[in-house]
């Protein structure tokens, strides 16, 4: 994984926190079907990480979609991560693996 220079860095530069950084695993359930998924997506562009994953399921005639994705964060990031996911008003629960 690489983090891009001509994004915006939105994470701790401290070393320690780097060193502590793994990939992670999130699932972020959204309704407004396709919408919904579109806002998470473009979240994520904007955060300036890489993903290492990145799958979409959203079906018709089910209430709810999902964002699973992957991209590397410690422990601290995590917590932020699903906190600005819940900030969103399409997105239902962001669900760590």
């Amino acid at each position: 994984m690489s983090i891009t220079a001509d994004r915006p860095i939105t994470f701790s530069p401290d070393i320690a926190d780097i060193a502590s950084r793994m990939p992670r695993r999130h699932t972020v359930v959204t309704s407004d079907g396709i919408d919904g998924v579109m806002r998470v997506a473009t979240a994520l562009q904007a955060c300036g990480r890489t993903l290492s994953e990145f799958a979409v399921d959203v079906r018709d005639g089910v209430a709810y979609s999902s964002v699973t994705c992957t991209m590397s964060m410690s422990p601290g990031e995590c917590e932020d991560f699903a906190h600005r996911m819940l900030d969103m008003d399409c997105v239902v629960a962001v669900d760590p693996y």
